[in-house]
Formats: structure tokens, sequence, C-alpha cells
């Protein structure tokens, strides 16, 4: 079929770093087992920034113009040859991943791990996966989640992140009546605060805001410092904030659970010390590539440290949850909205965490017809 005879949409490319355009492209139909997807709305998260920043995301470096975004809901407008469980009109939240369903980890059920996996927005494999900062994409029928009715396009966009700490409580075997701290106030971090109510952070607003919305009972914040002179300066220090913060929330045996959200050095060293004898610290946060860390500490103490990354057969559970009354505010966590054409501006705003009047940025959505926020 000729590109000619086929409608354009557009999407938010980027190019390399804070080099994003508003591009037309052609709009080709679903093929076997796809659906077409008219995306309504699309949370900015941490990585989306990283590449709009850098042109990468750690390892995972740009080798082509990539469409951005992956926390993303819609309504199908079309379904390709042999798609039964979808039908035109109907509201979904759009799983970013796509694993091969061949391999080991996939007929584990941790298709997370699929060697073959090519998700959404990532530049991990190459050919790119074009992400969901687009008017209309294609996506494989069995990745795409039909939405309860009493749950929006933006709470579905959620599903996303929220799948993110499902996955990592059920790493974390974590059961009610326990014990939970969490480092990091994004908007993981708050998410975390369905299943527990004390949190740490460096960014005061933040946790004000976390406490004031009922996201956290209570919270502590950590003290700007300058940079350890040493690796053995920073140790010391992370113990000293532990032992701090274990006399400010009165654990001072410490956590049974740990979820690290912020991925920064002295929150991982910290996160060790304040875990419980036997207790169990769950690497959530993506940033410090490598770390020094207490490891005696933790041996000794039979503290497990487990690394959580993305999810897996996560979203039936958390669409249940938002169509519940068990997560609360969660509108809250959506501070700003732009429409595509603003994508660039969206970024720049992400960016300085604060808009032009002083309120702080949390979750910025992006949809084709949201009305642009002042910034």
């Amino acid at each position: 079929m000729s590109p000619v005879a086929l409608p354009q949409q557009r999407a938010a490319v980027l190019h390399g770093p804070k080099h994003l355009s508003i591009d037309d492209r052609t709009l080709w139909p679903p093929q076997q087992g796809q659906a077409q997807v008219a995306v309504v709305a699309t949370g900015l998260c941490g990585s989306d920034l990283h590449y709009y920043l850098h042109g990468r995301n750690g390892d995972f470096a740009l080798q082509a113009p990539l469409v951005l975004g992956h926390e993303a809901a819609g309504i199908v407008t079309a379904v390709g040859p042999g798609v039964k469980n979808l039908v035109p009109g109907q509201r979904v939240a759009i799983e970013a991943g796509v694993m091969c369903n061949n391999c080991d980890y996939c007929s584990k059920g941790r298709y997370n791990l699929c060697k073959n996996l090519r998700f959404a927005s990532s530049a991990k494999t190459f050919p790119h996966l074009d992400g969901t900062l687009q008017e209309r994409m294609n996506h494989p029928a069995h990745v795409l989640h039909p939405l309860p009715d009493n749950v929006s396009f933006e709470q579905g966009a959620l599903a996303e992140p929220l799948s993110v700490l499902i996955h990592a409580s059920r790493r974390a075997n974590l059961s009610a009546g326990q014990s939970v701290l969490v480092y990091g106030v994004g908007t993981i971090g708050l998410l975390a605060c369905a299943l527990a109510k004390s949190r740490v952070d460096i960014n005061q607003t933040r946790l004000s805001f976390a406490k004031t919305h009922g996201f956290a009972e209570d919270v502590f914040c950590l003290s700007a410092s300058p940079k350890a002179k040493s690796p053995e300066e920073q140790l010391r220090r992370a113990k000293d904030n532990a032992d701090k913060l274990l006399e400010v929330f009165g654990e001072d045996d410490g956590f049974d659970m740990v979820f690290e959200c912020t991925g920064a050095e002295p929150c991982i060293q910290m996160a060790i010390h304040t875990a419980i004898t036997g207790g169990r610290v769950t690497l959530i946060g993506m940033g410090t590539r490598n770390t020094s860390l207490p490891l005696s500490a933790a041996a000794l103490r039979e503290v497990d440290i487990q690394g959580s990354f993305r999810y897996a057969n996560t979203y039936p559970e958390a669409l249940a949850l938002l169509a519940s009354d068990k997560l609360q505010h969660l509108d809250k966590l959506v501070t700003h909205r732009f429409s595509l054409s603003d994508t660039a501006h969206a970024f720049d705003l992400l960016t300085r965490g604060m808009d032009e009047r002083g309120d702080m940025v949390l979750k910025v959505m992006i949809g084709s017809g949201a009305p642009p926020s002042r910034h």
C-alpha cells in the first residue's frame, strides 16, 4: 500500500539532546495481532526526561529518532487480523513492553527479563520501538488492557508506574503488618505510599505534599550537605543519617521492608542501615551505575538486597486497584497538562521542577486534547 494513500498523524520525535520536533508521519493500518490506539493521555517519567536532556538513559543511547512516552492510555480505533479480544471504541491502558513469548523467562512469567523484549520509548534495542507521544500507534493487542469504566485515561496511564510498585512488592513478598520505609518522592515513591506510610527525601516541598494529601503518615527530609571527600566519609555519613532517621521515626530496630526509589548512592547506603535485622531492601530507582555499599552491615545482619526491574503480569491488578477505593488522592499526582504540540515545553518544565507560579511539578500529562498549563 502506498504511503501517499494513507492518512498522516503527528508525533513528538526526539532527534538528539533537547532536539524534539512535532513531525507528520504516515499512519499505517494495524498488522496481524495488532490494534490501533488513539493515545489520549501519556505521563512523562524520569527515563523520558533523561533521553530528552542527554539523548540517552544510562547505557541506552539514541541511534535513530525516537518517540518517547510509555505511561499511556487511549481508545482502540481499529484492529488487525486475528484480534478477538478488542473492538474499536474500547478504552485501554497501553503496556509498553513487547515480549518474545518464546524464551525461558517468558515461559516462567518473568517476561520483564526477556532478552528479546522491546520496550516502547527505549533505545535499548535497535531498531527502536516508538513510544506513545503520538496521536495514534499500532501495538500488540495482547498488551492492551481494557480500562474499568470508572478509571480515567490519566489514571490508566498511572497503571504503568503503579505496576512498577506492584512488581517490587511481589518481589519483596510484602505482607500486611510489616513496617515499610520508602526513599524518594517521585511518582513511584508516592505510589509506594499506597503500601507504606513513612518516607525520606531531600525535597521538603514534595515531602509536605506527601503528608498533606495522605500519602505518608510521617516524613523525613535529608539535609543538603557538600559532596563527601571520600567513599569512606560517604559511608560514615550514610550511617549517621540512618541513625538519625530511625530515631525520628521511633524505629530503633529498623524497618521490615525498605523500598529505595531514588537510585541515589547515599539513599541506597542508608537503606541498608535502616532495614531491620533480617529485613529486606528492594532497589527500584535507576540512578547511580556503580555504588559503594556497606555490605558487611547487610551480611552480618542478614539484610537481603534485591533488584526490581519494570514489571510482569501486573496490569490487571494495577487497574483493579485504580478502580477500587483503596488508592486515595491519585489525581493529585498530576500537576500539569500539555497538548502534544507543547511536548518540548512540558519537558522543559519537568526539568525545572517548578512552574512560574512556584508550584511543584510532579507528574506531567501529555494529551491530544489537553489544555496547555501555565509554565
